[in-house]
């Protein structure tokens, strides 16, 4: 599979000659949709996860293309085909094996409510969490890792980086970060991944997985 990563939390994953579309957001400016997708999946519905503009340019070019999402997702959309999913279901798209799991977005602050958040696990190799720690209950290949957001300290990616121990993870959700703050946040994930015999990377150019 061929992994893409776009800026903060947005990627691609394409199998077959076809493409799978995951949190296209509006902090991902550099996102463009592509043609050949057959699904957009959500893990919530936080702006910075979801756009509706966005969404319509994946669909105008992919008409056949599927939403799968939590219902508070799905619910909300009227017009596209979607598919609703919730924590603990598995379902195929086209090449794509999705798993689900988790329930709620991570904790910002007391005062607000979590959102509803499902972490995705595809073709048993590539997992993300959304905006959440949930582990996957099952060993991961590549890992998605937050790094930066209101709702998390950058120990906890370390933690969670260990708890899952993949064979590579790259950076997500980092757009808030300066490039001063992506390289201290690099700086720290390459010598805390490479103690625990695991590969972490910035990803600037797409990769085999």
């Amino acid at each position: 599979m061929k992994l893409t990563k776009y800026e903060h939390a947005c990627f691609t994953v394409e199998k077959d000659g076809q493409v799978l579309v995951v949190d296209p957001g509006g902090l991902s400016p550099d996102f463009i949709a592509p043609a050949g997708v057959v699904a957009v999946v959500y893990t919530h519905d936080h702006f910075d996860h979801f756009n509706h503009e966005i969404l319509e340019s994946i669909i105008d070019k992919n008409p056949e293309a599927i939403v799968v999402a939590h219902p508070s997702i799905t619910s909300k959309i009227e017009v596209f085909s979607t598919q609703a999913v919730t924590s603990g279901e598995t379902i195929t798209v086209g090449p794509f094996t999705l798993a689900f799991c988790g329930d709620v977005h991570a904790l910002t602050h007391a005062s607000v409510p979590p959102a509803p958040n499902l972490g995705i696990m595809i073709n048993e190799l590539l997992y993300y969490p959304g905006d959440s720690f949930t582990l996957p209950g099952q060993p991961v290949d590549t890992l998605a890792l937050p790094v930066d957001a209101p709702w998390m300290m950058l120990g906890e990616a370390m933690d969670f980086l260990t708890a899952v121990k993949p064979r590579l993870a790259f950076s997500t959700h980092d757009a808030l970060l300066s490039p001063a703050g992506q390289e201290v946040v690099d700086n720290w994930l390459n010598r805390y991944a490479a103690a625990n015999d695991i590969e972490y990377k910035r990803l600037d150019t797409p990769i085999e997985i």
